[in-house]
């Protein structure tokens, strides 16, 4: 997750400019995107520019968005981007801009992506593209009012061994049982031993207030009124959490129901027991201080069981791994098909590529996330009633 952004703008201008009539619905002339990065920290720094800088003959990076001058100065000398702003209102209004990459911290995404729209920017936000329902409504009620496109970034659900899942998963006749685990150590154990993230300290008293309290507010909107760990746990949930049960929608649906869920070590760990037609999924997820990382997808099937297996994405190029184990006549076999060493990030840029070039319309939608919201949403309740 990157730094927070504080976006002020409350203008409603539409998009001015020589290319202002570029990114009407469905048209872009050009073949490179033009890009506005809102958000500077870790992801950006390890991931995104990286990525970027890979497909440049796809993406131009021309501004740069951060609450952090100093972080702003050192990330824009190391791309040669001169256009660097610490508001979010001015970077979207650039009437240059093809498109906005958000990647701050979630209180502020809203703000961002409803100022991109209305400045008429395709916007990528990275996961959670907002933290309540209602959020989520404004979103999506600006993005159709301004005709641009808005794709959540759930790079997972790009990876190619998670899309040739999606496509065995189909071809099973009975599914018996899910898992879905993710239990992995915390980002610095991997960041700290493979990467150079800068960060500064010149964030000011009043901004990182700013950050609580919305923070606060927004849990509480999303959730009511609940003790410190149920909040600790649903912001879990909108982080590592949006990751694995996105995925588990995409490949199985939305659960009947949630029939049990638990958590414990102040929100930091937490398991759940969710029903569909026919099965049950167990969900199993937490973040400790061992380095590793341990996340998947297990559908079990009578005579076939299919896993797909992800690794720390701090680390650029770990491969996600399609597992495939079953029984054929008198055999029992163990595949593992590796489709390629193709990171899920780059996959998720070509794919948004397509979708501002190309006028696709993206499988990560904002009513797609809104989704996530309402499970999550189930999931505290549950653990609501089963603490009483």
């Amino acid at each position: 997750m990157g730094r927070d952004t504080t976006c002020v703008c409350s203008c409603n201008c539409e998009r001015t400019g020589n290319n202002a009539g570029r990114l009407k619905k469905g048209e872009i002339s050009v073949s490179k995107i033009k890009l506005g990065i809102i958000g500077l920290g870790e992801v950006a720094q390890i991931i995104h520019f990286p990525v970027l800088e890979a497909l440049s003959d796809k993406y131009e990076i021309i501004a740069i968005c951060d609450i952090s001058p100093k972080l702003l100065e050192v990330v824009g000398d190391r791309y040669h981007i001169r256009n660097r702003y610490v508001d979010a209102a001015e970077i979207v209004s650039l009437p240059e801009l093809d498109a906005v990459l958000i990647c701050n911290s979630d209180e502020y995404h809203t703000d961002c992506v409803i100022a991109a729209l209305k400045n008429r920017k395709h916007v990528l936000i990275e996961k959670p593209m907002c933290l309540t329902l209602q959020e989520a409504d404004d979103i999506i009620r600006v993005r159709d009012e301004m005709g641009v496109k808005v794709m959540v970034g759930y790079m997972r659900r790009y990876a190619p061994a998670f899309v040739q899942m999606v496509e065995e998963v189909k071809k099973l006749d009975t599914i018996n049982y899910v898992r879905v685990r993710d239990i992995i150590g915390g980002n610095h154990l991997f960041i700290d031993q493979s990467s150079k993230v800068h960060r500064f300290d010149d964030i000011s008293e009043h901004a990182k207030k700013d950050r609580a309290d919305r923070a606060a507010k927004l849990v509480k909107d999303a959730i009511g009124e609940a003790p410190a760990d149920l909040r600790s746990a649903y912001r879990l949930l909108c982080g590592l959490g949006s990751h694995d049960l996105s995925a588990m929608r995409e490949l199985i649906g939305f659960p009947k129901r949630v029939v049990s869920a638990r958590q414990w070590n102040n929100g930091r760990f937490m398991s759940a027991i969710l029903e569909y037609d026919g099965f049950h999924v167990t969900y199993e997820t937490g973040i400790d201080n061992i380095r590793r990382f341990d996340a998947h997808i297990e559908v079990y099937g009578n005579d076939k069981s299919l896993k797909v297996q992800y690794n720390t994405p701090y680390m650029r190029h770990l491969p996600t791994t399609l597992q495939v184990t079953e029984t054929n006549e008198e055999a029992y076999n163990e595949t593992v098909v590796r489709p390629t060493f193709k990171d899920a990030y780059t996959c998720q840029f070509e794919y948004f590529y397509d979708v501002v070039v190309n006028d696709m319309t993206p499988k990560t939608t904002p009513e797609d996330a809104i989704e996530d919201l309402q499970l999550f949403r189930m999931l505290i309740e549950a653990m609501k009633e089963q603490e009483k």
